[in-house]
C-alpha cells in the first residue's frame, strides 16, 4: 500500500464505523481494500495513475491569442477623422496674397504686350490665349484674369445664358453692357461657371468688375446689404477653386469686406479723392493695385501721392491697351 492510499483507508474507516472495522481485524461484512478506497479515475487515464504532479488551473477564454509579441506601455490611439472627412494628402495650395510693392500691368484690348518685366499681368479672361498664360507663367508671372461680375456684355461667348428677368439698365457710358440684379440664382450660376473657367485656363485669381451696381442706377432694389451678400459669395467661389481675387472699387464697403478680398483693385481715387477709404488694405498688408487715366505728365502729380499712401500706381489709357507708366 503507498502512502498516498492511505488517508483515503483511514477516512473509510471512519465513516463505516461502527457497522464495520477497520485494518485486518475489523469485524464488519466485508474488507476494505485498497482499491476500494481509492478515489475514482479516468478509467483510460492508466498513464496517470500515481503521478504526483498538480495540474495548474485552466486558462480564461476570452484572452487574446499570444502573437509572440511582447508587451510594451499603452499608447494612446491616433484621432479620428470626422465623420464624413476624408484627410488631405497635402494642404491645399494658399491664395496669392500681395503686399504693397506687387509690380504689375494690366491690359483688357488690344494684343498683349508681355514684355514688361513685373509681377503680375491682369488680363481679360474671354480673350487672353492660353499661350499667353503658359508664357507668362513659364516667368514666374502671376496671371490675374478679368471678367464683370456685375453687369451683362453682349458680346461675351455666354451671353445668351442671362436671364432676360435679370438685365437691368445700362451702364452710362459703355456700349452694350447692363447692370445685373445680383440677387438672381442664374446670374451666379453663370459667374460660377465664368469661376471654373479661370481655373481651367491656368488663372492664379480674378478681377471681378463692377462690384458696386447698389451705388448706381441697376434698375433694381439693391442696397448695401445685397452688395455685401454678393461680393462675399464671388470672393468665398474664387477662393473654393484656389483663386486670388480683388475688391473692384466699392470704395464705401472697404472696412465690410477686407477680409473676404486678397488686395483691392482701383480706378480713380485721385480724381476723386476717395483714396483714403483704400487705406486699411494697405494696413493689413494687402496690395492696392490703382490707377489713373491720362497722359504721362499726370505722373508728376498722382506718383508723389501714390507712393506716399504705399499704392501700387500706373497711369494708363481709358481703352487699357499696353500703354502705361508706373510710379515705382
Amino acid at each position: 500500500m503507498s502512502a498516498r492510499t492511505m488517508p483515503a483507508i483511514l477516512l473509510a474507516c471512519l465513516l463505516a464505523a461502527p457497522a464495520a472495522g477497520c485494518g485486518d481485524g475489523g469485524n464488519g461484512d466485508e474488507d476494505v481494500t485498497e482499491e476500494d478506497a481509492r478515489p475514482d479515475t479516468d478509467a483510460g487515464d492508466d498513464d496517470n495513475q500515481g503521478d504526483d504532479t498538480v495540474e495548474p488551473d485552466p486558462l480564461p477564454d476570452d484572452l487574446p491569442p499570444d502573437d509572440g509579441t511582447p508587451d510594451g506601455p499603452d499608447l494612446p490611439d491616433a484621432p479620428d477623422a470626422p465623420d464624413g472627412e476624408d484627410q488631405p494628402d497635402e494642404p491645399p495650395p494658399e491664395v496669392w496674397s500681395p503686399a504693397p510693392g506687387t509690380s504689375w500691368q494690366w491690359q483688357l484690348t488690344g494684343t498683349i504686350d508681355t514684355s514688361f518685366e513685373v509681377e503680375m499681368y491682369d488680363i481679360d479672361l474671354f480673350e487672353a490665349p492660353g499661350d499667353v498664360i503658359a508664357g507668362l507663367h513659364g516667368r514666374g508671372i502671376v496671371v490675374i484674369c478679368y471678367f464683370s461680375a456685375g453687369s451683362y456684355e453682349d458680346w461675351r461667348p455666354d451671353e445668351a445664358e442671362f436671364p432676360a428677368a435679370a438685365i437691368g439698365n445700362p451702364l452710362d457710358g459703355w456700349e452694350g453692357e447692363s447692370w445685373l440684379d445680383t440677387r438672381n440664382a442664374e446670374v451666379r450660376a453663370i459667374m460660377q461657371r465664368r469661376l471654373d473657367l479661370a481655373a481651367s485656363k491656368g488663372c492664379d485669381g480674378v478681377e471681378p468688375d463692377n462690384m458696386d451696381g447698389y451705388q448706381n442706377d441697376p434698375g433694381f432694389p439693391l442696397d448695401g446689404g445685397t452688395q455685401l451678400d454678393y461680393n462675399r459669395f464671388i470672393a468665398a467661389e474664387a477662393h473654393a477653386r484656389n483663386l486670388s481675387v480683388g475688391l473692384k472699387n466699392d470704395l464705401d464697403q472697404v472696412v465690410d469686406l477686407l477680409d473676404n478680398f486678397d488686395w483691392a483693385l482701383n480706378e480713380e481715387c485721385f480724381a476723386y479723392d476717395e483714396c483714403e477709404t483704400l487705406l486699411p488694405f494697405i494696413g493689413a498688408g494687402k496690395a492696392v493695385f490703382q490707377v489713373e487715366y491720362g497722359d504721362a505728365s499726370l505722373a508728376d502729380e498722382v506718383c508723389p501721392q501714390a507712393l506716399a499712401m504705399d499704392f501700387d500706381t500706373l497711369i494708363k489709357n481709358l481703352d487699357l491697351d499696353a500703354w502705361r507708366v508706373a510710379c515705382r
